[in-house]
């Protein structure tokens, strides 16, 4: 499978990136950001910082990793095991000295690890909504679920459909659905193009409703911006 995104920012990193990221939904285009968003350097003593932290106790999963930012920090710490689905963003984190990092898809938990393997997940991002559906997001907090222990805590990102600017999103979709929406794009680098990547958005009600059944409940959400639609949200399973 070809993966543009995880080559661009591996080439970004080892300073061969001649060419832009692409974001694309049918005509409309954007170079997307690849230092600000995956090299700056996370912050534990920012405000931001320390609520993130204040959510992890060990061992740690940080699902969807990307380039390590947050494991990097967190390893010193807790262990910490940092999964992508991309080979290529596997392969920055190992160099950029991320200690367990595995090329594993974040939608199939039960498959890599035993049940109460971890005391807490980071799903940040906003990769959750990869989920595609309700029922989708149902099941992965299901899974993030049997891989958590019975005191477990998580964060997960995501952007809010109702919030006023969130339909500046690239591949934004609307929908009448309250609380939800779609977002549609693909990524292209150097001639190849991803497969067209399908989110399902999802207010923090939403969230919270997805989470019914799952043993998560949805304890406290925050909003770093309000000019933004982004949001973060912690679970816990107390």
């Amino acid at each position: 499978m070809t993966d543009p995104f995880g080559r661009a920012v591996a080439d970004h990193y080892r300073g061969r990136r001649d060419q832009p990221l692409i974001v694309r939904d049918g005509d409309e285009t954007r170079e997307h950001p690849i230092e600000a968003f995956y090299f700056e350097p996370f912050d534990p003593e920012s405000e931001a910082g320390r609520w993130l932290a204040s959510w992890v106790r060990g061992p740690l999963l940080d699902a969807g990793a990307g380039t390590g930012r947050h494991a990097l920090v967190f390893q010193e710490r807790v262990e910490t095991v940092a999964v992508d689905v991309s080979d290529s963003l596997v392969g920055v984190m190992a160099d950029r000295g991320v200690e367990d990092a595995r090329a594993i898809d974040m939608f199939s938990l039960r498959e890599a690890f035993t049940r109460d393997r971890f005391g807490s997940a980071l799903v940040v991002g906003t990769q959750a909504a990869l989920a595609g559906s309700m029922a989708g997001l149902r099941r992965f907090l299901g899974n993030l679920a049997f891989v958590t222990d019975a005191d477990a805590t998580a964060v997960v990102d995501g952007y809010d459909p109702e919030h006023a600017t969130a339909s500046e999103l690239l591949g934004y979709r609307d929908d009448p659905t309250p609380g939800l929406t779609h977002r549609v794009f693909h990524f292209a680098y150097e001639g190849a193009v991803s497969e067209t990547l399908y989110f399902r958005l999802f207010s923090p009600d939403r969230l919270r409703e997805a989470t019914i059944g799952t043993g998560w409940t949805v304890e406290e959400v925050r909003r770093g911006d309000e000019t933004t639609a982004h949001y973060r949200a912690a679970l816990s399973k107390r």
